[in-house]
């Protein structure tokens, strides 16, 4: 008889092939994860843990499907036609997964040898627990900010616009980002990001799986909010650690990442502030896109007048490109609607 696995991991891949391969290689490599089937095929800690892996691959064009045929038989893997998006895209690999606990994983990072293990014991510890976030690392080895606090109303003012390059340091981005908890103890939090978070299935089981209304960015944000709405506690566990080589797939379209990072922060400000709200954070992202295409612009005047100016003018010619571009999609966000897909 074939027993369901402990553990589902689902990645969402997009044209990073060789980041794939490293990561993938990291959770075979989890504490001696050995096969143990074959339809699909798991793998067995010491500890028992079984676990099956699935990738779903949004129309990559580097190869990456062929890469996963030749060295990763195990893995079972969704080729889609198109770029369904982050959030559909791991709908996708969910609906396939039978685990009792969901790994839902970047392809851009890589796991310690215990990482897995960390947070699977943390999780049978602590039934009350729904999701738990590992530490993150960025490639040169220092901590990634990873743990946050809901966001207020004012945080949309700040977080990743032109206000928190003039003010670093204030009090509302310090509380949304945690930065009073301390780095080396397990912390309760609001959300953790996306990159790297272990589900409990029946967190998803009461309150669905990711709102599609996400194409990418702020999905995580919603789906612990709902967890924590429903009674869930979210954990950040730093003695997880994982490797995060931060957004090597977005950065490969930036005026896309731009329009999607900021229509879902104004989806979810829509979604939990109401319409009003929502319409006042996007005039104001737009009114700073505005600034932000003139400022590149003055600095692309200035390469005539300053020759060592000349060598950026291409660079600003491209910035101000994916701004004007930013300012035509309007940041309109997709209407609010169910979180689970019909």
């Amino acid at each position: 008889m074939d027993r369901s696995p402990d553990l589902s991991v689902v990645i969402v891949n997009w044209n990073v092939r060789e980041l794939l391969r490293r990561c993938l290689a990291s959770v075979a490599g989890s504490d001696g994860l050995s096969v143990t089937g074959l339809e699909p095929l798991r793998y067995s800690t010491g500890e028992g843990w079984t676990a099956e892996v699935v990738v779903v691959d949004n129309a990559s064009t580097d190869g990456s499907a062929a890469m996963l045929a030749e060295d990763y038989p195990w893995v079972r893997v969704v080729a889609n036609p198109d770029n369904r998006g982050f959030t559909r895209a791991n709908n996708q690999g969910l609906a396939l997964s039978r685990g009792r606990y969901l790994f839902l994983l970047n392809p851009d990072t890589e796991l310690a040898p215990d990482a897995l293990s960390q947070m699977l014991r943390y999780g049978e510890r602590q039934p009350q627990v729904g999701i738990i976030g590992p530490q993150l690392r960025y490639g040169d080895g220092s901590l990634q900010s990873s743990r946050r606090r809901f966001p207020t109303l004012v945080t949309f003012f700040l977080e990743s616009t032109v206000l928190q390059r003039w003010w670093p340091r204030n009090r509302v981005l310090t509380r949304y980002y945690a930065l009073d908890l301390p780095d080396d103890a397990v912390s309760q939090v609001d959300w953790v990001v996306g990159a790297c978070m272990l589900v409990r299935r029946a967190v998803l089981d009461q309150i669905g799986d990711f709102d599609e209304g996400f194409f990418m960015y702020s999905e995580e944000l919603d789906l612990c909010r709902r967890a924590v709405d429903a009674g869930w506690q979210v954990v950040w566990l730093p003695a997880a650690l994982v490797t995060h080589y931060e957004g090597k797939s977005s950065e490969q379209a930036v005026a896309a990442r731009h329009i999607r990072f900021h229509s879902s922060r104004v989806r979810y400000v829509r979604k939990y502030h109401g319409r009003l709200a929502a319409a006042l954070v996007r005039s104001f992202l737009l009114l700073t896109f505005v600034y932000q295409w003139l400022e590149e612009g003055a600095k692309w005047l200035a390469g005539f007048l300053l020759p060592s100016q000349r060598d950026r003018q291409a660079m600003r010619r491209g910035r101000m490109a994916a701004y004007a571009q930013v300012l035509r999609s309007g940041l309109r966000p997709t209407p609010v609607g169910p979180s689970r897909p019909a």
